[in-house]
């Protein structure tokens, strides 16, 4: 009996190359929506009430309101860092979820409302929602409702809405008078940094891909130039700027260098925002909010499309964030 015959070999690794990359684009394009020219495009968060609003239907009070969050996202994580920098750990609580793909997204790590899943809370919250289930979320117990599920404006709500019981009330890291200015950084740190991680990672096609990491690393070279000669991106005081580019930084050897194809340069390379990082990882309570084993977990174990195997690299030989930063030198 003459052996059964195979494929070419070049015919094969054709048929396989179409068939894995036909699935990637449908697998990418329900993760990562893209516009026609391959580039990542976030969805804008769909809750966006606010504390304290007009109508009164959300008040600051404490003990109501709680955060979900996941502790390897970036978002959630910048709302966890204003949490403890304004003292509202007794009177704002955390209940975290983690990715599961099986489970339609973010799971709850215990039962939470009788709910099981993160996309069961938002049902439950507004019956029929069909949008993209995200965190973090500032939940109201009281009317079992989601207040807002944009970390930005979380960020403001937390600042500024909740003095009357924070530890720390007096700490305001978006005053009125540096508001212009936070608010450019914001701008240019959120497309080309925080989101520009993303769009490196989520690209669907080469010039995609090439634009971002070129504003991307453009980027964190300004940065890094910025901060050879000033402790914090405005001087010598600590921002709403600051609090929202820690989280990307910190998860950048980590993860992004690697997975994301964001792999020009380490954090830990640069001169200025390597002790930069150290020195707010050393912010009273801030490393208590970081969790680098989970943010591997979530990003290798559970970017199918990213990550195929499944496999969790080795991590990285990064510096002890705790050791010396020397930037309470520096002049304003």
């Amino acid at each position: 009996m003459a052996p059964p015959r195979s494929l070419p070999p070049g015919l094969l690794i054709q048929t396989g190359q179409w068939v894995w990359r036909s699935l990637w684009l449908v697998m990418m394009g329900q993760m990562a929506p893209r516009d026609r020219n391959g580039a990542y495009q976030r969805p804008p968060s769909q809750f966006r009430h606010s504390l304290g609003d007009a109508q009164g239907n959300y008040p600051a009070e404490p003990g109501r309101y709680r955060l979900l969050v996941g502790w390897g996202c970036p978002w959630a994580h910048r709302t966890l860092v204003m949490r403890v920098l304004k003292g509202l750990e007794s009177t704002i609580a955390v209940t975290p979820v983690v990715p599961r793909p099986e489970a339609g997204g973010w799971a709850f790590v215990e039962p939470f409302q009788d709910c099981t899943t993160l996309p069961q809370a938002y049902q439950k919250a507004q019956p029929g929602y069909s949008g993209r289930c995200t965190v973090p979320v500032l939940w109201d117990d009281r009317r079992q409702e989601i207040v807002n599920n944009e970390s930005a404006e979380i960020l403001v709500m937390l600042n500024d809405r909740c003095n009357d019981f924070a530890a720390h009330p007096q700490a305001d890291f978006y005053p009125p008078d540096l508001r212009p200015a936070i608010d450019t950084w914001n701008e240019k740190i959120y497309h080309r940094v925080n989101n520009g991680v993303y769009r490196c990672g989520f690209a669907q096609t080469q010039a995609a891909y090439d634009r971002a990491v070129e504003e991307l690393f453009s980027q964190l070279d300004d940065l890094d130039r910025h901060l050879q000669t000033q402790r914090y991106l405005l001087g010598d005081r600590l921002t709403l700027a600051d609090i929202r580019l820690f989280p990307t930084l910190f998860r950048f050897d980590l993860v992004y260098h690697s997975l994301f194809k964001c792999s020009r340069q380490r954090i830990q390379d640069y001169p200025a925002l390597g002790p930069y990082l150290r020195d707010l990882y050393q912010l009273p309570g801030i490393a208590a909010t970081c969790h680098p084993q989970q943010i591997q977990q979530d990003y290798f174990g559970n970017l199918f499309p990213l990550n195929p195997g499944g496999i969790l690299p080795a991590l990285p030989r990064c510096p002890d964030l705790t050791q010396p930063h020397h930037r309470d030198t520096l002049s304003p």
